[in-house]
């Protein structure tokens, strides 16, 4: 997962309107992946009955879930080509643990990674439980704990949290326009406003150890290479309502379930459920 723009709010309550008050999230992210490596796209996982995420078939974790009970986790890689190591462990499974394991805290997860997170390559790691209002963000490569979120619109990329790269400062901003405009903006609308192939200009782009071609390349929210490209786009709204809360999800991307990789992805699961109080 390599973009993520997430509006937080948590004191949004239930009202009167049909669609409540101010969603409690509402989240748009984009996964960027080796079109080699497969992938299961979303689905209620057989194994952890209660998780409903993509899956990583060469690591056996995922980049973005949630789970019946109201848990939410999702990762970003660090972009640092120079730190990278061959025999780190895989990072996906920092959040299949989160939703399948024991349930805790979202500080308390987040401070046990913090112990090892020297262990791992690069990473940002967000943790939510929506029943607590929670929402946390640790980054292994940050000289900061892990915190609680405030409220309002942030973003992830393959730096630290709200780093104003080019492409998560304008999609931050374009998540923020739609929410101003209509508080539950509708899920293909944040889909289709992610997936912007737009370069930035060479002036803005960040140096991070690659080339000047290939920052360019990364420097837009939808990437598309020979070998390497945006895999799938995920849009997220959690919303109190009288029962607790409801999750609304869809994903669209280039793998219907074969493992084919079919550009531009067109292939769409959505998901629709309530959590209890």
């Amino acid at each position: 997962m390599c973009l993520i723009v997430f509006d937080w709010q948590p004191d949004a309550t239930a009202g009167a309107q049909p669609h409540g008050e101010r969603a409690l999230l509402t989240l748009a992210a984009n996964r960027d992946e080796f079109f080699r490596r497969d992938a299961e796209p979303m689905h209620w996982w057989t194994d952890a009955p209660g998780v409903l995420a993509g899956r990583d078939l060469t690591g056996g974790g995922t980049w973005l879930g949630v789970s019946r009970d109201g848990r939410f986790a999702a990762l970003t890689n660090f972009r640092s080509p120079a730190e990278m190591r061959a025999d780190a462990p895989t990072r996906g499974t920092l959040v299949s643990a989160f939703l399948s394991g024991e349930r805790i805290a979202p500080m308390d997860y987040l401070e046990r990674v913090a112990e090892r997170g020297h262990r791992y390559n690069g990473f940002n790691l967000l943790c939510g439980d929506f029943t607590r209002r929670e929402l946390g963000w640790y980054g292994n490569r940050a000289d900061a704990p892990p915190a609680l979120l405030e409220a309002g619109v942030h973003g992830l990329s393959n730096s630290l949290l709200n780093t104003p790269w080019p492409k998560l400062v304008a999609q931050r901003d374009a998540l923020a326009d739609l929410i101003h405009a209509d508080e539950h903006p509708e899920l293909d609308v944040l889909i289709e406003t992610l997936r912007d192939p737009r370069i930035a200009d060479d002036a803005l782009l960040p140096s991070t150890g690659l080339s000047i071609e290939r920052e360019r390349v990364l420097s837009a929210a939808f990437i598309e290479t020979p070998e390497y490209g945006t895999r799938s786009t995920t849009a997220l709204r959690v919303t109190p309502n009288e029962r607790g809360m409801s999750i609304q999800i869809k994903e669209r991307s280039d793998d219907d379930g074969s493992h084919r990789i079919v550009r531009p992805g067109s292939f769409e699961r959505a998901f629709d459920f309530d959590i209890a109080s």
